[in-house]
């Protein structure tokens, strides 16, 4: 279901992995990035292509003209909140505010999207499974090293690395910290790897029902709604029960993580959020002298 939610993933994604040029760059040039990105699973045809990138142009404005300025308070709260410390309940309620900007992003795209879905074609499915695949095979080559050792020190270096992406270059006794919390995780990647499939079947299983019975488009955004909450909430109880572990347990380590962090640090973090910020506001400062120039 990632896959289908990368239209309302991307301005959010560049502000969390990019360089404040990197954000006014990679911002205009999100719909081409979005439109390669999602015909690399599905291999768009002649008469899907044009249609894919006038949708993704078209929830583009919109996001670019209604949504900014939203994700840039969210930014400057954010910013705020890095100066205390935090509890993790309040690390929850970050990654819920984030989460429900994605249900938001989603349901604006829902019907181009229930559109493209519609016109699937046989060899686009297996494609896309084929894709899948090997999706999950550099999954666990990155995640599932035969060598327990091995996949610790794989996991201790993303972890480290995400916490620095933020913070700046963490300290001994912050990176043993981190390795300590990485020992403890009850993440586990076969259950994770297993529930992945699982959902691209669905997602198989769904969109071929759909051709089948000839939907209407409000059906198809009603099936796609659906696959987005089983994609929050697993159907599986082992899986749904393993999830809201993992969800608390990152919830407290984020909260460990930023209390133990220095002002120096914190600085660091509160800078790197308020360049973001700054360049949302440039960007829709750029839309509203647009919409003034057509205007006259």
């Amino acid at each position: 279901m990632s896959r289908f939610r990368i239209i309302g993933a991307v301005v959010l994604t560049l502000s969390l992995l990019g360089a404040c040029s990197a954000l006014r760059i990679g911002y205009s040039q999100a719909p081409e990035l979005a439109y390669w990105y999602l015909d690399g699973y599905v291999d768009f045809n002649k008469t899907q292509t044009p249609k894919v990138r006038e949708a993704l142009t078209d929830w583009f404005k919109w996001n670019r003209s209604t949504q900014l300025p939203d994700y840039a308070a969210l930014l400057a709260k954010a910013e705020v909140q890095l100066a205390s410390n935090v509890t993790p309940a309040q690390a929850c309620l970050w990654f819920d505010d984030v989460s429900s900007r994605f249900s938001v992003a989603l349901e604006r795209a829902l019907p181009s999207l229930a559109d493209v879905l519609l016109t699937a074609t046989p060899e686009q499915l297996q494609y896309l499974e084929k894709r899948f695949a090997k999706g999950n095979k550099e999954l666990v080559a990155d995640f599932a090293q035969p060598d327990p050792d091995d996949r610790f020190k794989a996991a201790v270096k993303r972890s480290v690395e995400r916490a620095e992406s933020l913070y700046g270059e963490l300290d001994d006794a912050q990176r043993e910290r981190v390795s300590a919390a990485v020992s403890k995780s009850p993440f586990d990647v076969e259950l994770w790897v297993a529930e992945r499939k699982a959902r691209q079947q669905d997602v198989l299983q769904t969109v071929r029902r759909l051709l089948a019975e000839k939907a209407s488009n409000e059906q198809a955004q009603a099936a796609v709604r659906l696959l987005v909450e089983r994609s929050r909430r697993s159907p599986r109880d082992n899986y749904a029960a393993y999830q809201q572990r993992l969800t608390q347990y990152n919830c407290d380590v984020a909260a460990q993580t930023h209390n133990t962090t220095t002002p120096v640090q914190r600085k660091f973090a509160a800078q790197k959020l308020k360049g973001w910020e700054g360049d949302l506001r440039a960007l829709m400062a750029t839309t509203v002298v647009a919409k003034v120039t057509a205007a006259n």
